[in-house]
C-alpha cells in the first residue's frame, strides 16, 4: 500500500503564461511553451524529458537552469534551483501578473464612448 503524498505550500504564486521556449536537454533542443510560471518553476507544454534530468531553458537571449520534477508524455514540470529574480524570463512573469490583475469592466469602460447618439460627436 503506498501512502498518500502530502503537499507542501508552494513558496511563489503560479501565474498563468504562454510563452514559447527552447529547452535544452542532456542531447536534444525541444520547443515548448511555458503555460504557468513562478519565480520557482514552470510547467512547460510540448516537450518532455525525465524526471530528476536537468536542462537549460532559453528564453529571449537568457539561459535558466532547471531541473525536472515530474514528466508525461507531452508536459513537465521544472524547478529552478535559482529563483528568477530578473532577465526577460521574469519581466514576462511580471508582465502577466500585471495583465492578470486589470479588470475586465475596466477595459470596457476605458474604451466605451464618452456620449451616446450623434450628440456626442459634435
Amino acid at each position: 500500500m503506498t501512502t498518500p503524498r502530502l503537499s507542501t505550500p508552494r513558496r511563489h504564486e503560479r501565474t498563468r503564461v504562454a510563452i514559447d521556449v527552447t529547452v535544452n536537454g542532456v542531447l536534444n533542443f525541444v520547443e515548448g511553451r511555458i503555460t504557468d510560471l513562478s519565480e520557482g518553476g514552470a510547467q512547460i507544454v510540448g516537450a518532455s524529458m525525465p524526471a530528476r534530468s536537468r536542462c537549460e531553458i532559453h528564453y529571449g537571449g537568457q539561459l535558466v537552469y532547471a531541473v525536472v520534477m515530474w514528466s508525461e508524455v507531452d508536459r513537465m514540470g521544472v524547478r529552478f534551483p535559482y529563483e528568477l529574480t530578473h532577465g526577460p524570463l521574469y519581466n514576462a512573469l511580471e508582465r502577466a501578473r500585471a495583465a492578470a490583475m486589470i479588470n475586465p469592466a475596466q477595459i470596457f469602460h476605458s474604451q466605451r464612448p464618452v456620449a451616446f447618439g450623434r450628440r456626442g460627436l459634435s
